[in-house]
């Protein structure tokens, strides 16, 4: 065990009171992943996969019992089989100092953030004139095992930031200013050095972007995969530039028909869902609820078009519990990489959500769909395209 690791498993036993939620919500997600057929690949072996899916997640490293920040890397393997890869990776941001203050400022923060992991690195600074002559600025490189852990660092120390930003702008103390930027030394107090940090800088990119990013590795392309790279027991994706054609993903695209009042607009507090149509790879279903529907309906042929031909299987369910677990049960067995709606994080998901609550049902329990802070509904491994925002975007 390193000292990083050793610091992080001390402070996130004291400090981290949401560590029991976080271990439940791990599970939880391993969990609709074992659902979705995804299982965690772990052996050395190297095997061709087609990426189809990132998700930012978290992980138990087992030796240390840390919880650390990780990529869940979603693969299609040659033989249809589905991977996941779990990759630990620490999130990082970028904090600049008043320059001759870096090695002060750095042992200030290895005091008091003992979770953080602090490095000296030259970075390339666009906000200086001559930055096109390669001249670098010096940054604090500021490491930690989980975006938790970071997010609740920058909430301490960006007003500190913002206050030492403005009172740059307002010194009066030119002899002191000058000195420091010449590089003379000068010794603080703890207080102090907080005082010296007067930038934060790639701090908001998405966690699992960064990770893509800086490692390369992108959606829609294949690569060689290992659970387990013999050299650092970590796992270790390279890129397959031998391999091109795309598999064929499971798409699967559905629409809801509820009950209403005249002129109104479908409340699913006391409306219900009627009919629930979808494709699933140019395969047509319907589920009917006969507690709307009177009659049973037979099997049926819809083509609009030649080049888009519909036979439709037909499932008549006794009600609307009936229908949305017939539904739920459906999306488990064909497990679909790509979920299609029109107007779905608007309508279609929170309606479905709604209405299985009423019937005791958590979507999310079920089959892993869930609404996100920016009212999106998003799923573990799976993809959500609402063509709507198509609609919206180029209109």
């Amino acid at each position: 065990m390193t000292e990083v690791e050793k610091d992080d498993l001390v402070v996130q036993e004291r400090d981290s009171s949401n560590f029991t939620d976080r271990l439940r919500l791990i599970k939880e997600h391993d969990n609709i992943d074992i659902k979705f057929g995804y299982q965690k690949y772990t052996e050395s072996t190297y095997v061709n996969a087609w990426l189809v899916n990132v998700e930012p997640s978290e992980i138990l490293d087992a030796p240390t019992k840390t919880v650390l920040s990780a990529t869940d890397f979603y693969f299609i393997a040659e033989n249809g089989s589905r991977l996941k890869i779990s990759y630990p990776f620490r999130p990082y941001l970028y904090l600049g100092t008043i320059p001759g203050t870096e090695f002060q400022v750095a042992s200030y923060l290895n005091k008091k953030y003992p979770i953080a992991h602090v490095e000296h690195v030259e970075k390339e600074n666009l906000d200086l004139k001559n930055h096109l002559s390669g001249l670098k600025s010096k940054f604090l490189f500021v490491s930690f095992p989980s975006t938790v852990e970071m997010a609740a660092f920058k909430k301490e120390i960006t007003p500190q930031i913002k206050k030492n930003q403005q009172n740059l702008k307002t010194s009066n103390d030119y002899t002191a200013m000058l000195a420091q930027h010449l590089g003379v030394a000068k010794t603080f107090s703890d207080g102090e050095a907080n005082e010296q940090i007067i930038d934060i800088r790639e701090h908001d990119l998405p966690y699992h972007m960064r990770v893509c990013i800086d490692e390369k590795i992108f959606v829609g392309l294949w690569y060689k995969i290992s659970g387990c790279d013999p050299s650092n027991q970590k796992p270790k994706i390279t890129r397959n530039f031998d391999l091109i054609d795309a598999p064929d993903p499971v798409v699967c695209a559905f629409d809801i028909e509820t009950t209403k009042l005249p002129l109104k607009f479908p409340d699913s507090s006391i409306d219900q869902i009627m009919m629930i149509s979808y494709m699933i790879d140019g395969r047509g279903y319907l589920i009917i609820n006969r507690e709307i529907i009177s009659a049973d309906i037979d099997d049926f042929e819809y083509t609009p078009r030649p080049e888009y031909k519909g036979e439709f299987k037909v499932f008549n369910e006794k009600d609307e519990k009936q229908l949305l677990k017939k539904f739920f049960a459906h999306l488990l067995k064909v497990k679909p990489h790509v979920m299609v709606t029109y107007n779905g994080d608007f309508f279609d998901w929170p309606f479905v959500e709604a209405r299985a609550e009423f019937h005791g049902l958590k979507m999310y329990d079920e089959i892993g769909f869930y609404k996100d802070s920016q009212d999106e509904y998003k799923h573990i491994n799976s993809i959500h395209m609402d063509a709507f925002r198509w609609v919206q975007r180029d209109s």
